[in-house]
């Protein structure tokens, strides 16, 4: 079954925590698959980012079917409406953009594809609002930070927003982002680490996410 804006939105929502993660070798990107959703990730962005994304996504989505099927895997840095058809055609799950495009929108909303664009000032957010978007992505977090979501969310009362880049796995940090009002947060390195990658320590992964699911359920 197809997954609707409306369900893809709620899973953001339950999830609180979307991986955000992109390699060249498709069996480590297995592997990380299958330890995010043995810890209980339901969202998973893989991103746009190398000369394998195309081909690591669609074994990763056929892997999905048969291993994770609860589980949202949509494509992350899509900056153009062939990009989206691409992605589209394979069977992803969502959009998620690093800017606002109208093309790119057009192209998901023909297809009843959520898309998530990324946005930084309150004008592209605006822009964003108009084209029809619900939901974006607050890029780079990290350089935005949760005083600036506290300062415009009063204006857009009817989006809802996702943190990404630089979101640190802290409760800290997480507390501040929720409390500012976020519907989840999309984490790269700060959850996905080079030494868990690069020794693949599947189980320190599982326990990090853990406690990061800790973290944001101690201030939802």
């Amino acid at each position: 079954m197809a997954t609707t804006p409306s369900n893809a939105l709620n899973a953001f929502g339950k999830c609180g925590v979307v991986p955000v993660f992109y390699h060249d070798d498709a069996n480590l990107c297995i592997k990380l698959l299958q330890a995010s959703y043995d810890a209980g990730i339901r969202v998973f962005e893989f991103t746009n980012r190398g000369e394998n994304a195309r081909k690591n996504f669609a074994t990763m989505l056929d892997y999905k079917l048969q291993h994770c099927p609860d589980m949202l895997l949509g494509i992350g840095t899509i900056k153009t409406a062939t990009e989206a058809q691409q992605y589209i055609a394979l069977g992803t799950d969502f959009i998620v953009s690093p800017i606002v495009d109208a093309a790119t929108q057009a192209t998901c909303a023909s297809h009843d594809v959520l898309w998530v664009p990324g946005c930084m000032t309150p004008t592209e957010l605006a822009t964003a609002e108009s084209l029809g978007a619900t939901f974006v992505k607050l890029f780079p977090g990290n350089i935005l930070g949760a005083n600036f979501l506290r300062a415009i969310k009063p204006l857009f009362p009817g989006l809802k927003f996702m943190p990404t880049g630089g979101v640190e796995a802290t409760q800290d940090n997480l507390k501040d982002w929720f409390s500012a009002g976020v519907t989840c947060v999309g984490m790269g390195s700060t959850l996905l680490t080079k030494n868990i990658i690069d020794q693949q320590d599947w189980e320190a992964l599982k326990l990090k996410i853990t406690q990061t699911f800790a973290y944001i359920d101690s201030v939802k």
